[in-house]
């Protein structure tokens, strides 16, 4: 895709690699800001859509949280269980919806300017936390075993 002449109206612009016009030289204000362009809206509904993607599982994660703490029947002798699985989905949902808008912010601001997207924390942010519920869940079904 890199050199690819895309019209729009009577103005013929280049494309680059990531779908964003080349970037200018700094602007003449004297200010070192990197110019922005705008980027193919390919890019721009793809990054939308991964926020969206996201935006989803932080739901998921709440509303499972919310689940377990109201409608799952209490653990025998663990009274406190369904809160030690419930609320930190709950907190886990509500900082991958803080951190997936960061990460929309960033990449688009990056295809604006013609850079490499940044990397995501996400991934990594959702696969400890999902060990760490799997074995918060274990301790809790070991104790309930346990204490009967």
């Amino acid at each position: 895709m890199t050199g690819e002449r895309r019209h729009r109206g009577n103005r013929v612009r280049e494309v680059s690699a990531i779908g964003a016009t080349p970037a200018t030289p700094d602007p003449p204000d004297g200010s070192s800001r990197p110019a922005e362009s705008e980027p193919d809206a390919r890019f721009t509904f793809a990054n939308e859509r991964t926020f969206l993607a996201w935006t989803r599982t932080a739901l998921a994660f709440m509303v499972a949280g919310l689940g377990i703490v109201q409608l799952l029947p209490p653990f025998p002798g663990v009274p406190w269980g369904r809160h030690v699985l419930g609320v930190p989905l709950i907190v886990i949902g509500a900082v991958i919806a803080v951190v997936s808008y960061g990460q929309w912010v960033r990449s688009q601001r990056a295809m604006r300017r013609g850079e490499p997207l940044p990397r995501s924390a996400l991934p990594r942010i959702l696969s400890i936390s999902i060990v760490i519920m799997a074995i918060i869940s274990a301790v809790v079904l070991l104790v309930s075993a346990l204490v009967k």
